[in-house]
């Protein structure tokens, strides 16, 4: 078993993504840290078309899901594709293939070299990405976009609440997030399992799995807690990426403080493979938009 690995659980229309994440850990992989990817089986002969064999070593889904014995069969089928990525992303520790992982998602780019001192600690623990965001909060109020912060407060009260702690909100929201197979057992082995449930049951739109996680280590204490900031810039929205590349942030500028950076599928919908589903006046309409925000930065 592994020290560490890296881990990616993708789908078809993040292929293209996947190709730049792929590319920029064959360039920056340092210590030839193993990467895994994850895909339903149906697609792996798409994955291979779009980026080849080499530079990784893939798993199913199905493999996942059927590594916990208490999960129902074909549950991954009854959920939403977002519920079943989160659950499946947190499962993955089950095929004892490493102690601890690096979770990426595809939309994740490496910019300059890293190795596992960058994720474990000097006592064999992972460092745990756990903050309380409160740079990205406040720049959200500032600019009038306060929706987001107040969603993540509220999940993160919610997902408080199911272990009974008070105190301050703290967030993981975007990868890459180090997990432990540890955290996770604990988790299964304290919580879930006397309670006659599995993650699946846990796991919902309203609990996200990133919480579930930091709260399961705040409780249980599984591992040791070395905490650590966001490994990553993320441009959570366009207007949050148009008002830094403003401020005279770059690439360059980046390496001083995160290993790489994530243009959110949600917002940047330039490598999307296939054919959208969004109509030609929905695009259009979501172009202006961008625009206006665009605009928006600089006043």
């Amino acid at each position: 078993m592994k020290d560490i690995v890296l881990y990616c659980k993708s789908y078809s229309k993040d292929f293209l993504r996947l190709r730049n994440l792929l590319a920029s850990i064959e360039q920056y992989n340092k210590d030839q840290l193993d990467f895994y990817i994850s895909t339903s089986e149906s697609e792996r002969a798409e994955l291979e078309r779009q980026i080849g064999v080499q530079g990784y070593q893939w798993v199913s889904d199905e493999s996942i899901v059927r590594a916990n014995p208490r999960a129902p069969l074909g549950i991954d089928k009854t959920k939403s594709g977002g519920l079943a990525q989160q659950v499946i992303k947190s499962e993955f520790w089950r095929l004892g293939l490493a102690k601890n992982y690096v979770c990426l998602d595809s939309d994740c780019i490496f910019i300059q070299d890293f190795q596992k001192s960058d994720f474990i600690a000097s006592d064999g623990n992972p460092y745990t990405v756990i903050y309380q965001n409160k740079e990205y909060h406040q720049l959200a109020i500032n600019r009038n976009y306060a929706k987001a912060p107040r969603h993540l407060q509220s999940e993160a009260e919610r997902v408080k609440a199911i272990f009974g702690r008070t105190g301050p909100n703290y967030y993981c929201p975007c990868p890459p997030f180090i997990w432990s197979a540890a955290v996770w057992q604990s988790l299964d082995t304290n919580y879930l399992e006397p309670r006659g449930q599995t993650l699946w049951d846990l796991c919902t739109r309203e609990h996200p799995e990133t919480l579930i996680y930091l709260e399961a280590l705040l409780n249980f204490r599984a591992i040791t807690l070395h905490p650590i900031e966001q490994l990553f810039r993320v441009y959570y929205y366009d207007w949050h990426y148009f008002i830094l590349r403003r401020l005279g942030e770059s690439i360059p500028k980046l390496k001083e403080n995160y290993l790489g950076v994530i243009y959110q599928s949600s917002w940047d919908l330039s490598l999307d493979l296939g054919p959208s589903n969004k109509s030609i006046f929905s695009r259009a309409l979501k172009k202006i938009k961008r625009v206006g925000r665009y605009l928006q930065s600089f006043i």
